[in-house]
């Protein structure tokens, strides 16, 4: 799930999780989401506003789900990602799932869309505990790369663009 919002100034936002540092994700900026379990009955948008509501506590009621994305191929693990966007309010009781995320980020996704930002970066985590040069953005100290950031490449035009109403 891809939440995004406007602050009290109407500056378009989107909710990035920093990763808990726990397995080979660790430490990464992210969306929430995950894996499906029984209970979505292969539904990818119950699987998605589910993990929403474990990992962050958004509510299905308080996404308005605009768009489901373009599938993504992770390259670590193999996985098919099925991404949604949803338009949440400003205004969230967040509720952190403290086993999985350690905070949460609202860089304005105009920044995101700064080619000129985007840059060879150092990460490190618990899971690649010797540095790795990725191709990044940094945000609030973070680095913003692989799928997430790759899934932001092809969102972040369009929502620049206007091409739904958020």
């Amino acid at each position: 799930m891809a939440p995004v919002f406007r602050d009290g100034a109407g500056v378009l936002r989107i909710l990035l999780l920093l990763r808990t540092d726990r397995g080979i994700h660790g430490g990464q900026l992210g969306l929430p989401g995950g894996r499906p379990e029984p209970a979505d009955e292969g539904d990818f948008l119950a699987t998605a506003l589910r993990e929403a509501e474990e990992e962050v506590g958004l509510l299905p009621s308080q996404v308005e789900v605009l768009a489901a994305l373009d599938p993504l191929e992770t390259m670590a693990t193999g996985f098919r990602v099925y991404p949604f966007l949803g338009l949440v309010p400003a205004e969230v009781e967040w509720r952190l799932q403290p086993d999985e995320v350690a905070r949460l980020l609202t860089p304005a996704v105009e920044d995101l869309g700064e080619a000129a930002d985007r840059r060879r970066l150092p990460f490190t985590s618990a899971y690649f505990d010797q540095s790795i040069e990725v191709e990044g953005i940094e945000v609030d100290g973070h680095v913003l790369w692989g799928m997430t950031l790759r899934l932001l490449d092809g969102l972040v035009p369009r929502l620049l663009a206007g091409e739904w109403d958020v």
